[in-house]
Formats: C-alpha cells, structure tokens, sequence
C-alpha cells in the first residue's frame, strides 16, 4: 500500500490534557457487565427470532434482500459518510461521491451534511465538554457509566441541546451542489430506503406477504441494526477495549464490533489518526470498508488514498 503523507491528527482536534485513567479492576468488571447487559440481551433476542420465524415471516428472499440494504447503507455510512466526506481519507470522483452521499442516506442515520458535522464535532471534542456523545459524561461509576451508555448510544440524538452548526463544522459540503441537493432529498430516500425492500419483495414472491416480510426484516430490522452497530460505536467503543495507539480520548478497539460495522470498530487507531483510510492497521484487524475504498482507487474511482503510514503508526504505538 502507497504510504500516506505526514498529516496532522485531525483539523479540527484541539489540544487539551490527557484524560486520566480510570482503572480499578472492579471498575473495569462493573462496566464489562453493563455493555454485555445493553448489548447482547437485545441481539441474543433478536437472533432467536430468526429459527422462530423461519418459514413464516422469514424466508431466504428476506434474507438476500436485507442483506443487500445493510451492505450498501452501511458501506455507504463508513465509507462514504465517515472516511470520505468527514474525514477526507480519499477523493472521489463526482459519480462515486454523489453515490456514496446517496447510498449513506439509505441508513437512515440524518442528511450527509448533517451526520458529517455532528461527527466532525466529536472529533474536535471527544470525550470532553462539547462532545456531543461521550459515554463518560455522567462520570466513571458504573451507575453513570450505564447512563452515559444510553445517552452515547442513542439519546443525545433528541436530549444533546447544543445542536451541531453545518455552517461551522461542514462548510465544504455547504458549497457542494451535488451534496447539498443530496441532503434535501434525504426525505424522498428515507421512503426508497423502507419501501424498495418491499416492493422487491413482493415481485419475487409475487404476494402481498412477501412484501409484508421483506419491509418488516429489510427496511426496519435492517434499518435498526444498522443504527445499533453504528451507535456502538459511539458508545461501546468509547468504553471498553483495547488501547493499541496513543490518543486524547477513550476511544477502544473492540474486535466483536469489525465484521458488522465493517471495520469501523477499530476506533482506537481512528482516533489516533482520523485521516487514515485504514482503521485495523494491525494483524488480524478485518477492516471491510478499507478493501472497499482499495477496490475504488484500482478501479480509478478514488485517488489520493491516505493509507497508513508506517512511520507514524510506530510513533503512536502504545508499549506493554
């Protein structure tokens, strides 16, 4: 991989203290416990689901086509949302860009403009005053670890009453045509994101109950996991894990995470480097969405990738 130039952590990262660590063992237990509670009792239920439903309700038709919205919605999240529009770990061409714009509002998480200033927001206050989704808020005990799990994950998108100013955090988007229009067609894609899956659905099956089926598993189960895969790592990456790389924050690597949110988990290294194209820069570290933006510079669809580079990666690295 062509080794990227020497960039700064982020433009918009302040410079502030290092947060203290938080250690004690018992602690550490408490807060394994409360992310195990909030997390797998809701998958272990909904996985569960599945056999039970299996030829009522849910069939292979319902699978393929979920499977297809999750990988683009969410590939057009990590990769286009996160790494190319946020960060600017790569350049597009306009076909490319206006389709990952599109193909990120199919997740129904906000307009690009506005999941782009709210992320870059994070950034340049993470894990502080002014973060507008830090799990550690309440403080360190497990009782306000749990609360501030829940304000992480999903409630500061209706209780944060700071909201994010595209015109501070986004300015470049606002001067994209192309990417203003996508976001003022975010209504009309949100209808596709739901309606397509059914619409498929009932074609292939040629029924009524096929398209009841595909909208329940391919546009609102579909639609939910993603939102919960994608929160995580708001939440449970800013809480436990693995420190591999030096950073400001409490962002963790969480390996559990890769596969579904398609390398995104691999938070720690992002924070320590937000530019990078790569986030599981080590051995082992599956990174989905990092093979996807190779795919696109071979093919000539993205130029000036800003891969890792090895210099810096050891300068970060955090000795046992």
């Amino acid at each position: 991989m062509t080794a990227a130039p020497d960039l700064p952590i982020d433009k918009v990262a302040p410079a502030r203290e290092a947060v203290p660590e938080y250690e004690p063992e018992l602690r550490g237990r408490a807060e394994r416990a409360t992310v195990f509670a909030f997390v797998f009792i809701p998958l272990i239920a909904l996985a569960a689901s599945v056999p039970f439903f299996w030829g009522w309700g849910l069939s292979l038709v319902d699978i393929t086509i979920a499977t297809a919205f999750y990988l683009v919605s969410g590939l057009g999240i990590t990769v286009g949302f996160h790494r190319h529009f946020t960060h600017g770990s790569f350049r597009a061409n306009r076909p490319l860009r206006i389709a990952l714009a599109v193909a990120g509002s199919l997740a129904i998480e906000g307009s690009v403009i506005k999941w782009v200033a709210d992320h870059r927001r994070h950034h340049k206050y993470a894990d502080a005053e002014g973060d507008p989704h830090s799990p550690w808020r309440f403080g360190d005990d497990w009782k306000s670890v749990a609360k501030g799990l829940y304000y992480a994950h999903m409630a500061w998108l209706y209780l944060d009453d700071k909201k994010t100013s595209p015109r501070r955090f986004a300015p470049d988007l606002l001067k994209d045509k192309d990417i203003v229009l996508v976001s003022r067609l975010f209504g009309p894609l949100v209808l596709f994101s739901l309606l397509a899956p059914a619409v498929i659905g009932g074609l292939v099956t040629m029924s009524w109950w096929g398209a009841v089926t595909a909208f329940f598993w391919a546009s609102l189960v579909r639609v939910a996991l993603l939102h919960h895969v994608t929160w995580s790592i708001n939440s449970i990456c800013h809480t436990i894990g693995e420190e591999n790389f030096e950073v400001r924050d409490r962002s963790r690597n969480v390996w559990w995470l890769a596969i579904p949110s398609f390398g995104e988990s691999w938070h720690n290294l992002h924070h320590a480097d937000p530019t990078c194209a790569r986030h599981g820069v080590l051995k082992g570290q599956i990174d989905i969405s990092a093979r996807v933006i190779w795919i696109f510079e071979k093919l000539g669809w993205a130029t000036k990738v800003r891969w890792p580079n090895k210099e810096r990666l050891a300068a970060k690295r955090v000795t046992v």
